[in-house]
């Protein structure tokens, strides 16, 4: 098994300052960091904790499919939210994408995330069977 690492970078300037990729793979093992909802550096559906997930879920399964793995081979998702009155709403969105897979999944709440109007941070572990 090929085990060579291959670093997955989005171009956001803070990889570099903070010394972070956006995904890592290594062998079959592919893990993608905290995802929020941003686009363009702008938070996008604020005050919509599912369109958030929404949109979160969607940036992961574009970073999956470019890197030869499908929402099938997530394995772990953990999910960081700043109001867990809204789990449900967070929850259903959740199960749009992952109903049938059922990965382990982890939801906690989080005082805060790095942008006020980030209500979800979403990361992923999979392994391509």
């Amino acid at each position: 098994m090929d085990m060579q690492r291959k670093n997955i970078p989005s171009g956001a300037p803070w990889e570099e300052i903070v010394g972070y990729s956006r995904a890592v793979q290594m062998g079959p093992f592919l893990e993608i960091a905290g995802t929020t909802a941003t686009e363009n550096g702008k938070v996008v559906h604020r005050g919509d904790a599912a369109a958030q997930t929404r949109f979160i879920l969607e940036n992961i399964r574009k970073v999956l499919e470019e890197n030869g793995f499908s929402l099938a081979d997530v394995v772990r998702t953990r999910l960081f939210v700043t109001h867990i009155e809204h789990w449900e709403a967070i929850g259903r969105a959740h199960g749009e994408f992952f109903r049938d897979i059922k990965p382990a999944a982890t939801m906690v709440e989080v005082s805060r995330l790095i942008d006020r109007d980030m209500l979800v941070e979403i990361e992923i572990s999979a392994i391509k069977g």
